[in-house]
């Protein structure tokens, strides 16, 4: 098989190491029209090693103190790193806490595909983080197989609403402003840890799960449509993949065009642009549904294991499309494999590089491969496949190497695997 790489080998000015987070605690102050954010991260964590010193990561946000385990922590910020030196040394295997205080005019990561993290919408805030945003609105160690609970608590003007991840246990208002509280206790990436503040207009959608759409009143006719078969689809896919591994689901439609969906955990982000009234994009609220077993409760652990996700959530669209009468999943991959056939074949897609992390290639490729598994093994064998994938690893980190020992228990597939995640010539697809 591939060799293996380092885990921080495509971003490696990201993640920490000497210890892990156990659980972060964020308190958020933030005024909208000024785009002003006070802030205090609170954040337990398990030393690996004796540490006299540890690293965060940390964006353009200025650092006013830091405190461990209670006691006053020398500390220097530059780089996007904030190095802590406590008063004592932190021992080997003890828990020890790290209190931030910070704030700012936070503002979006430069990355090769623009701006990630915080960014400020015409009236609210979006944060969309993959993969290296995070560190531009807490300090934390921004890798994502290390995952922690979190507390996030968010005060801003009472017009506003307020969606984070996890369980909604606090709304309190006091004069102009509301604090709302946020509980996330199923581990999560840092990249995954999301904020939404806007004028939001809220619906319960049917379900297996509890399920909120939030959309600008103005486009409530218009997104109520277009995510009408959303309970259709979590119902087939904890058929095909497992249960819903999150106590609910939200959906929120900023009043701004995006790009692309994003992903939280336990949460999607759509545009307005992504929202026509005709279901026009419904492939990508597949996309996204399905991104909560693939990527979010099963995280990878190094960004080259990103087919992991991606290809999956591809599939998911196939998959999607089959069961709501549109073409099959046999029809989209014969015509996503001729398509793919015709383009530069010049990446591995168990490890494409950092610079075509988000390439289309990449997610097409990846759920072709998915559906060259489902021909090779039979529906029956590869159902049972996905469902033991996600029950085994649930809330954890994945390989691609985890994938393909599980995978092999169900039929000798050495010989599959190097040809389509290892090789960069495209296979012909299994008859």
């Amino acid at each position: 098989m591939a060799p293996s790489t380092s885990r921080h080998s495509y971003f490696p000015e990201r993640g920490n190491d000497g210890y892990w987070v156990e659980h972060y605690d964020l308190s958020l102050d933030y005024r909208v029209g000024a785009n002003r954010l006070r802030a205090a991260a609170t954040l337990s964590a398990f030393a690996t090693r004796s540490l006299s010193a540890f690293t965060l990561d940390l964006d353009a946000l200025r650092v006013t103190a830091v405190l461990v385990d209670g006691a006053p922590a020398r500390f220097a910020h530059h780089g996007g790193k904030l190095r802590v030196t406590p008063a004592r040394t932190l021992q080997e295997g003890t828990l020890f806490s790290a209190e931030i205080r910070y704030g700012g005019n936070p503002r979006p990561v430069p990355s090769r595909w623009g701006g990630l993290g915080w960014e400020q919408l015409t009236d609210g805030v979006i944060v969309a983080s993959q993969p290296t945003g995070a560190p531009s609105w807490f300090p934390c160690n921004d890798q994502p197989g290390d995952k922690a609970s979190y507390r996030i608590s968010v005060t801003t003007a009472s017009p506003y609403e307020v969606v984070a991840n996890g369980r909604l246990t606090g709304r309190r208002r006091a004069a102009s402003t509301t604090t709302w509280v946020y509980e996330q206790a199923e581990p999560m990436a840092t990249y995954l840890a999301s904020v939404q503040i806007g004028r939001y207009q809220a619906a319960e959608v049917d379900g297996p799960v509890p399920q909120r759409l939030l959309y600008p009143p103005r486009l409530a006719a218009r997104a109520r449509h277009d995510f009408a078969r959303q309970e259709r689809m979590t119902a087939l896919f904890t058929e095909c993949f497992g249960p819903y591994p999150f106590p609910s689901y939200t959906v929120v439609v900023v009043d701004d065009d995006l790009e692309i969906p994003v992903e939280a955990q336990g949460m999607s982000i759509f545009g307005r642009n992504h929202v026509d009234g005709r279901r026009g994009e419904e492939r990508l609220v597949a996309h996204e549904l399905a991104h909560q077993w693939f990527g979010n409760s099963l995280t990878l652990e190094s960004w080259r294991e990103i087919w992991l996700h991606e290809g999956f959530a591809a599939y998911a669209e196939w998959l999607w499309s089959e069961a709501s009468g549109d073409e099959t999943a046999d029809a989209l991959a014969d015509r996503w494999h001729r398509r793919l056939a015709k383009l530069p074949q010049d990446f591995a897609l168990a490890d494409p590089g950092a610079r075509r992390l988000f390439d289309d290639r990449v997610y097409k490729r990846g759920a072709l491969t998915v559906h060259a598994l489902r021909r090779t093994l039979g529906d029956d064998a590869f159902f049972a496949l996905l469902r033991e994938w996600t029950t085994t690893y649930q809330h954890g980190t994945v390989t691609t190497d985890r994938f393909t020992r599980l995978a092999g228990r169900f039929a000798p597939l050495d010989d599959f695997f190097a040809s389509w995640l290892y090789a960069k010539r495209l296979p012909a697809l299994p008859r």
